[in-house]
C-alpha cells in the first residue's frame, strides 16, 4: 500500500520548527527562533520582559518562585496538545501515553504497560490508574479515545502529530486502549510519545490555548501574550509534588535576558554560544547533550523548472552543489572543529550525520579536513582554478554559491560564515545571507540553507531523503534527493513489524542517502543555560534534548528544586 505523505510539521519539528521541522512557520518544526516576540519592536520587547520580570521578581517568595527565559518557541500560537502544543516526547501540563527518557527509551508515562500485535497492526495500551486532571476529573480510556479522535478529525490543525494512518482507536473499559492501524506503521510508538491527553468532559478548542487541562505537574496560572507564561503546581498531581510551586517563563530576547540574569533577576537563562565564555556571579553554565544537528541542505538536481503534483511550478536546482564531487569534497575537506570553535567558541561536537544517542541513527563516521583528498575529487572532476585567483572553475561556472541562514537565530549565521571562510582552503566560494523564513522557504530548493533538527522519531529520514516528499510538503527533501534502493528501504522501515528491523531499515536509508551528501552535516550542539546555583535542574532525570531552541531543558520540570 502506497504510505501518505507525512505532514511538514513533523519534519518541521525534526528541523527546527516547534517539534518538528522548520523554524520556519513557528509553530512547530525548524522553530526558527522567529518567534511572535519578534513582531514587536526589539526596545518594546526589551521594556516589557524587564516590566514582566521586575513584577515576578517583587512577588517572589525565594522558596516557592522561579524565573525562567528558554527562548520564545514556547510562546505558540497555542498551548492546546489536540492543535500539536509541545509534542517533544514530554510535557509539564498535560502528558502522553509515553515519554522519552534520559537513555531516549520509550516508557510509561500516562500508560503502565503495551503490547503490539505480531501484524503491528494493533496497538493496546493498559494505562495507570489513580490519575486526575488538574480540574480534579478522572483520567480514563476515554480521554485518550477523545485526544485521538479530535487530532483524526481535525488534522489540519495539528501539524506535528500524524494520523493518518490511525483506522481506529477504542477503549476497552476504564483502563484500557486499543489502536488499530489501516497498515503496519512503525513510528507509532513514537507517536503516541508525541500526542499528549485532553479531558474529554472539559475540553474546549478556544480555552485550551491559553488554559489546558493536563494530568501534569504544573497547571497554566496565566498566559499573557508573548510576554509571560505563570505556571502552578497541580494539586491533583499523580506523581509526587514538586518542589517548586511557581515557574514565571518569560518572553524576551536574550540580550534582555542575560542583562537580568546579571541583575540578579533569573533563575535560569538560555544562552547562544556568544555567551558561553562568560560569568554571573551565582549562576553555573550547564551545557546539555542534544540531538540537535546543524546542517546545510545541497541542492542535487541543476538549474530548472519543475511542478509539484498540484501544479504548481518552481525553480530548482543549484549549478554548483548539483554536482556530487562539489557535494562529495564539502563533506570530507573542511573542518568541522575548526568551524565549530570559529562559530560557537568550540561548543558542540562535530557531526558527519544524525547523533548517537538515537537507536535508529546511522552514526558511522569519517574523517573530514582531508584537504588534498577533497582537491583531488574537484580537480578530477574538472573543478580547478586557471586564473588562480582562490575560486575553482568548471566549463566557465565559477565553485560558487550562496547560503542562507534565516530568521534570527545568529548561530545559524556564524556558523555559515565559519564554513565559508574554511571552503576556501578547497577553492569554494559561499556568501552568506541572512533572510526570513519566508524567504528561505521560497528557495530552499535552489539555494543552500542552514537547518536545525533533532527528534525521537525516525519519520525525519522521511522527510529528507524520500523521493515522494519533493515540492510536495514546505521543508520535505528540500534538496531534490531522489534514490530508489533509498525510497524502498524507507518503505521496509515503515512496514517493519519488529523494531529491529525497522531500525535496520533506517539505517540501511540514511545510508543511501549519506554516500551522496545531499546535506552537509556540521555539528551536533548544545543547550547551553546558566542555573541558579541555589536551584537544581536535575541533570540525571534530562534526557538528550530534541531541536527547540532552548525550551527543552524543562522536561523534567517536575524534578526541580530549590536549596
Amino acid at each position: 500500500m502506497k504510505r501518505k505523505t507525512v505532514l511538514a510539521l513533523a519534519l518541521a519539528l525534526s528541523m527546527g520548527l516547534s517539534l518538528a521541522a522548520c523554524g520556519e512557520s513557528g509553530s512547530t518544526a525548524e522553530s526558527t527562533g522567529e518567534t511572535a516576540a519578534s513582531e514587536t519592536s526589539e526596545s518594546e520587547t526589551a521594556e516589557a520582559a524587564e516590566e514582566t520580570t521586575e513584577e515576578a521578581a517583587e512577588s517572589d517568595d525565594a522558596n516557592e518562585s522561579i524565573n525562567v527565559y528558554i527562548g520564545g518557541t514556547i510562546f505558540d500560537e497555542s498551548m492546546d496538545p489536540v492543535k500539536g502544543f509541545m509534542s517533544y516526547g514530554y510535557s509539564f501540563v498535560n502528558e502522553a501515553l509515553l515519554e522519552v527518557n534520559p537513555d531516549s527509551e520509550y516508557v510509561g508515562r500516562l500508560a503502565d504497560s503495551w503490547e503490539i500485535s505480531d501484524d503491528a497492526l494493533t496497538y493496546t495500551f493498559k494505562l495507570k490508574e489513580g490519575i486526575r486532571f488538574s480540574d480534579g476529573s478522572d483520567f480514563t480510556a476515554e480521554d485518550v479515545v477523545f485526544t485521538y479522535q479530535q487530532v483524526m478529525e481535525n488534522q489540519a490543525d495539528n501539524e506535528n502529530v500524524d494520523l493518518t494512518r490511525l483506522k481506529s482507536v477504542e477503549a476497552d473499559g476504564d483502563d484500557t486502549v486499543v489502536f488499530t492501524l489501516k497498515e503496519a506503521y512503525s513510528p507509532f510508538l513514537d507517536t503516541t510519545a508525541m500526542l499528549q491527553i485532553v479531558p474529554s468532559d472539559a475540553y474546549d478548542s478556544e480555552s485550551f490555548n491559553t488554559a489546558p487541562i493536563g494530568t501534569g505537574a504544573y497547571t497554566v496560572a496565566q498566559y499573557d501574550a508573548n510576554q509571560q507564561i505563570i505556571l502552578q503546581v497541580n494539586e491533583n498531581y499523580w506523581d509526587g509534588t514538586p518542589d517548586i510551586e511557581q515557574v514565571n517563563i518569560i518572553s524576551m530576547d536574550q540580550d534582555t535576558a542575560y542583562s537580568n540574569a546579571v541583575s540578579g533577576q533569573m533563575d535560569v537563562v538560555m544562552v547562544s554560544s556568544t555567551y558561553i565564555n562568560e560569568e554571573i556571579p551565582g549562576m553555573t553554565l550547564n551545557k546539555l547533550e542534544t540531538m540537535d544537528v546543524r546542517n546545510i541542505s545541497l541542492p542535487t538536481l541543476t538549474p530548472q523548472t519543475m511542478s509539484d503534483s498540484q501544479g504548481n511550478e518552481y525553480e530548482v536546482g543549484n549549478a554548483v552543489t548539483s554536482d556530487i564531487a562539489v557535494r562529495h569534497a564539502l563533506a570530507i575537506g573542511i573542518d568541522r572543529q575548526q568551524i565549530i570553535d570559529n562559530a560557537f567558541n568550540g561548543e558542540g561536537k562535530p557531526a558527519v550525520n544524525f547523533t548517537d544517542n538515537l537507536v535508529w541513527a546511522s552514526t558511522d563516521d569519517y574523517e573530514d579536513n582531508q584537504v588534498s583528498e577533497a582537491v583531488k575529487i574537484l580537480e578530477d572532476a574538472g573543478w580547478v582554478d586557471e586564473d588562480e585567483d582562490g575560486i575553482r572553475e568548471k566549463d566557465g561556472q565559477t565553485c560558487s554559491f550562496e547560503i542562507i541562514a534565516p530568521g534570527s537565530d545568529e548561530d545559524r549565521y556564524k556558523l555559515a560564515a565559519a564554513l565559508a571562510e574554511n571552503a576556501k582552503d578547497l577553492g569554494i566560494e559561499i556568501t552568506v545571507r541572512n533572510e526570513s523564513w519566508d524567504v528561505a522557504v521560497e528557495e530552499e530548493n535552489k539555494t543552500p540553507i542552514v537547518w536545525g533538527w533533532g527528534q525521537f522519531s525516525p519519520t525525519v529520514i522521511y522527510q529528507t531523503y524520500d523521493s515522494e516528499m519533493f515540492l510536495e510538503a514546505q521543508y520535505a527533501n528540500v534538496t531534490g534527493y531522489s534514490n530508489e534502493e533509498c525510497d524502498a528501504a524507507i518503505d521496509r522501515a515503515f512496514a517493519a513489524t519488529s523494531q529491529e528491523d525497522a531500525i535496520a531499515a533506517w539505517k540501511e536509508a540514511q545510508a543511501i542517502g549519506d554516500s551522496e551528501y545531499p546535506y552537509l552535516y556540521l555539528v551536533n550542539i548544545e543547550h547551553s543555560y546558566f542555573v541558579n546555583d541555589n536551584l537544581d535542574i536535575s541533570l540525571d532525570t534530562q534526557i538528550p534534548h530534541p531541536h527547540g531552541h532552548g525550551s527543552p531543558v524543562i522536561c523534567n520540570l517536575k524534578d526541580w528544586t530549590l536549596n
